[in-house]
């Protein structure tokens, strides 16, 4: 049990210190004498500083810093500058330490990390505080990578250690991870991390499918690993063979992995054949044979099975964005089950598990390299161009960490990767600001396209530009990068802006003329306009959507001020209003009343009490069911829409406005009956498939069907089912039943 009294104990005085050696025993970069007194110093100053605070979980604080600066040294890699910021990644933030004393005692670079980890000053409030504290963070990333890598071990350790914390809090801090920091270890090339990041998210937001996988790969890990070394046998006599000096691993993918193939594919555990993989890491006597050996692995291990040729992957001769090298190729083990093999030396091994970080370590120490370079200039560029809006910096910066890419080159053959679904105006932005802004049309393999085109690997682009053009607001369509975006964004505030400044010269003489006060009578116009700043205005009477010479019939000046004009016919509208506000009052109760009356008591709670005393309704997106995960989101003029957390949208609803969010959940005690759409597909035997479904549902399982539609294509059939039903158990009782018939082969829930 936690405890209130913030002493620290004897014992947990002795556990501290253990816990400081082992940190500093798994550091892999070496240190000198230097950088070990300067640990201990920022580990005495931290431990110190926050000798006062204890952890949800109930143990001192200090704990924190240090398990983070033991991620930093042992997972991540990093060496004594990245250590000491870790360890006083809370102090500024979290105790009467103050800024410039970190400057003074460790220097300006450990300095400027720990300013880039220290959320923004609790004073400042913000309603997406979440987002531009991040948005703070990344502002860094540009100088010093540390500080993101620092970050990503920090969400790492709070991740590990959540289950102390409120469930709400464990929905919001896992939806935020699974919004921006898997997405961003995967761009860092932080694949043991980023995979960790989406079991802890998956294992919080979809509780019951994490389960039910661990489960089954338990129960299956003996037969797995006997065929795993009945693969390996003949394969490693034949490497014995060469002179090859090689390590031989295998590894199960993570859940989330496998639970990801089971949603995109629609096909049951017992379908994924590749729920392992192969790895072969080679160390050659030269760099400059890498590639080389690579392949002749390749040839040996094709040499004893059957390769797929179609699944081979080269990435060793083009890798991916985020520095991953390597060789995939499937073959046909034993038994005609398909098994992955991973071909790569120990430096690839590396950079393939630590990412940016390991870049760093065989680049000699730079924060920059040749794969991750435009990455970090693309970041640059949106941080530049961002306006205020720290939710759609967010949503920018996001669509820079694409799992997908395609590879196109330039007429002079140079090959650019782009983002999955990148467009050809996209890519005008991504070889020059001036080549996006100045963009008119675009040739993609000889042939004009569109600008909207979206791009395929191995397409040859050519942009054809001129001097005046600019880009039009009708250009964000085309784009998905945030870099052109933001671009598009900042040349439209630009245009806006000078357009605007012509108008501001027009209201000035305007009231000189009316001889009223600017600074007070702009903020009335504003405010009547229903405007949210003063550059909106100006470019509203630069539009004339709003003109100087009419706003005498609108407005009175009194005592040198603007006041809005009340005629008869205004009066007359607004009490109409009024009367319309109390008439629509009246109809939304009687509404509430009735749809309570129709519901009957529900089983719904939301922040702890019956639904029936608010007003919601479920959302189309998801369709919850009682027994699923869920929660309430407040909608504009439409009351609370509860959500599944399992919902598409829930992710970036919880990320991004997750201060909105109100909890919510199911009372057993009561019975109501619910819609829900199932999509069956299996064999399509010609004759009875729709007959024996609906007998199984309506006769035996006692179902009520509400819609059907069912189509058939060469052999297999697809059917949607729209059921009613009471809660989730019940669904899955319903799901088992039709699994059980012979022509069914998949049944899944569908999202909306």
């Amino acid at each position: 049990m936690p405890t209130t009294d913030t002493r620290i104990t004897e014992k947990e005085e002795l556990d501290i210190e253990n816990a400081y050696q082992d940190m500093v025993a798994a550091v892999k970069a070496s240190l000198d004498e230097v950088d070990k007194t300067n640990i201990r110093q920022a580990f005495v100053l931290a431990h110190d500083a926050h000798r006062q605070q204890r952890r949800k979980s109930g143990e001192p604080y200090i704990f924190h810093p240090i398990a983070v600066a033991k991620i930093v040294a042992e997972e991540v890699g990093l060496g004594a500058t990245a250590i000491i910021s870790a360890l006083l990644h809370d102090v500024v933030e979290d105790t009467p330490i103050e800024q410039e004393e970190i400057d003074t005692l460790f220097g300006e670079r450990i300095g400027l990390i720990v300013d880039g980890l220290t959320k923004l000053d609790g004073t400042y409030k913000h309603e997406h505080q979440q987002a531009e504290n991040f948005k703070k963070v990344l502002s860094t990333l540009v100088q010093d990578v540390r500080v993101v890598l620092i970050k990503m071990a920090d969400r790492l350790h709070n991740m590990r250690t959540i289950g102390s914390m409120p469930k709400h809090k464990q929905i919001k801090i896992g939806a935020e991870t699974a919004y921006i920091y898997a997405p961003l270890a995967h761009r860092l090339g932080l694949y043991e991390i980023k995979t960790e990041f989406q079991d802890l998210c998956m294992k919080i937001l979809n509780a019951e499918e994490y389960e039910d996988i661990e489960t089954r790969l338990k129960e299956t890990e003996e037969a797995r690993n006997d065929y795993i070394d009945e693969f390996l046998q003949p394969l490693l006599t034949e490497l014995n063979k060469s002179n090859v000096n090689y390590i031989a691993k295998s590894r199960t993918k993570s859940i989330y992995s496998i639970w990801n193939k089971i949603k995109n594919k629609g096909v049951d555990l017992s379908e994924i054949y590749d729920i392992f993989a192969v790895r072969i890491i080679i160390e050659p006597p030269r760099k400059e044979d890498e590639k080389k050996l690579c392949w002749e692995v390749y040839s040996i291990i094709t040499d004893v099975y059957k390769p797929i040729a179609e699944r081979l992957k080269d990435w060793v001769t083009t890798p991916k964005a985020n520095g991953y090298e390597s060789l995939h190729t499937t073959v046909v083990g034993p038994g005609g089950r398909f098994v992955e093999i991973q071909i790569r030396t120990s430096r690839m091994d590396e950079i393939a598990e630590r990412g940016f970080a390991a870049h760093w370590k065989y680049k000699g120490q730079k924060l920059t390299t040749d794969h991750f370079g435009d990455w970090l200039d693309n970041v640059r560029d949106i941080l530049e161009n961002s306006n205020s809006n720290a939710i759609e910096f967010i949503n920018d910066f996001k669509t820079n960490l694409f799992n997908e890419e395609v590879y196109v080159y330039t007429p002079m053959g140079d090959m650019k990767v782009m983002p999955k679904g990148a467009t050809a105006l996209d890519f005008a932005f991504n070889i020059h600001t001036d080549v996006g802004y100045h963009c008119t049309s675009i040739k993609v393999n000889g042939k004009l396209e569109p600008m909207g085109y979206v791009l395929q690997n191995g397409d040859k682009v050519d942009v054809v530009t001129r001097r005046n053009q600019k880009p039009s607001e009708a250009w964000l369509k085309y784009v998905i990068t945030g870099k052109a975006r933001s671009k598009i964004r900042s040349s439209m505030k630009e245009e806006k802006k000078k357009k605007g400044e012509l108008a501001k010269e027009a209201l000035v003489r305007k009231f000189k003329n009316l001889k009223v006060d600017f600074e007070e009578s702009i903020e009335v116009l504003i405010k009547h306009y229903g405007l949210q700043s003063r550059p909106d205005l100006y470019y509203e009477i630069f539009l004339e959507n709003i003109k100087l010479q009419d706003l005498s019939k609108t407005f009175d000046v009194v005592n040198g001020k603007l006041v809005k004009k009340i005629d008869e016919e205004e009066l007359a509208e607004m009490k109409a209003k009024e009367q319309e506000l109390e008439q629509r009052e009246v109809a939304t109760a009687e509404l509430i009343h009735k749809t309570v009356e129709k519901r009957g008591k529900t089983n719904l709670v939301i922040d702890g009490q019956p639904a029936d005393t608010f007003e919601y309704t479920f959302a189309t997106c998801c369709n919850p069911l009682p027994g699923d995960q869920i929660f309430a989101y407040p909608v504009t003029n439409q009351g609370l829409k509860i959500h599944r957390l399992n919902c598409p949208n829930a992710t970036q609803i919880l990320a991004n406005f997750g201060f909105r969010v109100i909890s919510a959940g199911w009372n057993d005690d009561n019975i109501s009956d619910f819609a829900t759409t199932l999509r069956i597909t299996g064999i399509d035997s010609g004759v009875g498939v729709i007959q024996a479904i609906t007998d199984k549902l309506a006769s035996e399982l006692k179902i009520d069907i509400r819609s059907l539609n069912i189509s058939g294509d060469q052999g297999t059939f697809t059917a949607d089912l729209q059921i009613v039903v009471i809660n989730k158990n019940h669904l899955n009782q319903v799901k088992k039943a039709l699994l059980e018939m012979p022509q069914v082969s998949h049944v899944s829930r569908l999202e909306s």
